[in-house]
């Protein structure tokens, strides 16, 4: 299939977002049997097709119909950029001026499509260019899961023939929880055996932190979780992830391990961005430990990387390394993260796109809430 190269008529129903069983009642408002709704899936996602007289296997009627009434609204891409090491970003057109980024990250064995789910993020993470551009509005789950319909486009397969994109993780631009109208049904058609029938261990959310929708997730949907937890006290958290003075640490650890018991051997991963002199020494490493061991929770060191404006630096290699040691002497599972496309502003946390008419989120506690529940509920 070939990547798109222009917005689709938006007057009528979008069916790219629309998960198998909201299909079905589609089909349904059209006199149509459910099986219908399953063979779409299946033209859209895994053949990359778009164009419903293409669909063969759909009676002429039908196709009229879905002409008259439906479109599959695909991404506008604004840029293409490829780093030394392999890395791609995206710039896609969100409207009004606005634009998010995608950035796939090839491997061996994997290539992983690390997607957006708003228009910047209202949550003003202190180490995060994404935080800095502010706030717009949520993407829709058609705006969410045409980001993997285009990587997969573009991208050449791999030797075995398979799309390149292998795990998709809710890490680009925003918080995805608190846009979870939308990223629902977008990891359910990633879940999906009649749309990308991605495995739920490579679909992966991740979350600084809002307690009743990891909650919520548990219930309605099994995938990995990622918290972005990057301090091990809330003082210091308060300062670098202000949602927590909403959702304290333990709060939030709580809700983590419901997540977990949810799901039959199911750990979460903690992601934790390396701050020189922040958050980086042993004894931090130790009330980190202090908090995970003995729980279903793995460990993911990120080395800092910076952007204009911003204070923070990354810390030495060296003090990445010992704190390392010093949680696998406790028994924890650690890994850190490589950095990938730096060189196009690609890696972990430097993510801006194009943010307009943005909200800036102050420290207090009821601001935060105020623009927490915006970003819900926009």
């Amino acid at each position: 299939m070939s990547p798109p190269t222009d917005m689709q008529p938006q007057s009528r129903t979008n069916l790219l977002g629309m998960p198998v069983g909201e299909l079905e009642g589609y089909f349904d408002s059209l006199g149509e049997k459910p099986y219908r709704a399953r063979q779409l899936a299946q033209w859209i996602h895994q053949r990359g097709v778009v164009d419903f007289n293409a669909m063969t296997d759909l009676s002429k009627a039908l196709r009229q119909k879905l002409v008259e009434t439906a479109t599959v609204g695909l991404p506008e891409c604004l840029s293409r950029h490829e780093s030394a090491d392999g890395t791609v970003k995206w710039l896609f057109a969100s409207g009004s001026g606005q634009a998010i980024e995608t950035v796939f990250i090839p491997e061996a064995t994997r290539g992983t499509l690390c997607i957006s789910s708003q228009v910047g993020c209202a949550l003003d993470c202190a180490f995060c260019a994404t935080g800095a551009q502010g706030f717009n509005r949520n993407l829709d789950a058609a705006e969410i899961v045409g980001q993997v319909y285009f990587a997969i486009a573009d991208l050449p397969r791999r030797d075995n023939g398979e799309p390149a994109v292998t795990n998709v993780v809710f890490m680009g631009m925003g918080e995805p929880l608190a846009n979870y109208r939308s990223v629902l049904p977008a990891a359910r058609l990633l879940l999906s055996d009649y749309a990308y029938g991605l495995s739920r261990r490579r679909v992966t959310i991740s979350t600084s932190g809002i307690v009743p929708h990891i909650d919520r997730l548990g219930d309605d949907c099994n995938v990995s979780l990622a918290v972005s937890l990057h301090a091990p006290n809330d003082e210091l958290r308060d300062r670098l992830v202000p949602i927590n003075k909403l959702h304290p640490i333990d709060a939030l650890l709580d809700s983590c391990w419901r997540y977990a018991a949810k799901h039959s051997n199911r750990f979460i991963t903690f992601e934790y961005v390396m701050l020189c002199g922040v958050n980086d020494t042993l004894a931090h490493a130790d009330e980190l430990a202090s908090l995970l061991v003995g729980k279903p929770a793995k460990v993911n060191l990120i080395p800092f990387n910076p952007f204009d404006g911003n204070e923070f630096r990354r810390s030495a290699s060296g003090t990445i390394r010992a704190f390392q040691e010093r949680l696998r002497r406790r028994d924890l599972v650690v890994t850190t993260r490589k950095t990938r496309g730096e060189d196009i502003s690609a890696a972990c946390g430097q993510l801006a796109g194009k943010v307009s008419d943005r909200v800036k989120v102050r420290l207090g506690e009821k601001t935060m809430r105020d623009k927490t529940a915006r970003a819900a509920t926009a």
